[in-house]
């Protein structure tokens, strides 16, 4: 009986890490090209960023965000946390703004790989993606928590 026991909870344990090392593999991050100076950005200057307020990084260079287009999971989830609305209301945002022409929405990439790509050869983007999608090219600048 001791055995069984035994068994049952290593079983249980196996399971627990393999669900939190995939939810650590789904976990949202932000990323910027390798050799940006900025190792390090607050959720105040991303949601700056990322809603038009400021065109540049806290270092005054500029900066280029870009939102992930076709997947609009991911994309509904990375404004959901940053800053608590839903696609449909971030989308009713950017035509209000886009209208007044006081500032410019994200460039649109397809899907991560594309997005990573467009970040690998211009080193003002700053792009969202799952961290199971990190490359040797990029370098996490924010996570969110899970």
């Amino acid at each position: 009986m001791n055995g069984t026991i035994v068994l049952k909870m290593l079983l249980l344990v196996g399971a627990l890490n393999t669900v939190s090392l995939a939810s650590t593999a789904d976990q949202l991050v932000v990323v910027v090209h390798k050799d940006n100076p900025i190792n390090e950005l607050t959720r105040s200057q991303l949601i700056d960023l990322y809603m038009g307020k400021y065109v540049a990084f806290p270092d005054g260079r500029r900066a280029q965000p870009i939102d992930i287009d076709n997947d609009s999971k991911l994309k509904e989830q990375f404004y959901l946390e940053l800053v608590g609305m839903p696609l449909n209301r971030v989308n009713a945002y950017w035509s209000r703004v886009r209208f007044s022409g006081n500032a410019r929405p994200p460039i649109q990439q397809g899907n991560q790989q594309a997005a990573l790509q467009f970040l690998a050869t211009t080193d003002s983007a700053i792009t969202y993606i799952f961290a199971s999608n990190i490359t040797d090219d990029v370098k996490v600048v924010y996570q969110f928590d899970e």
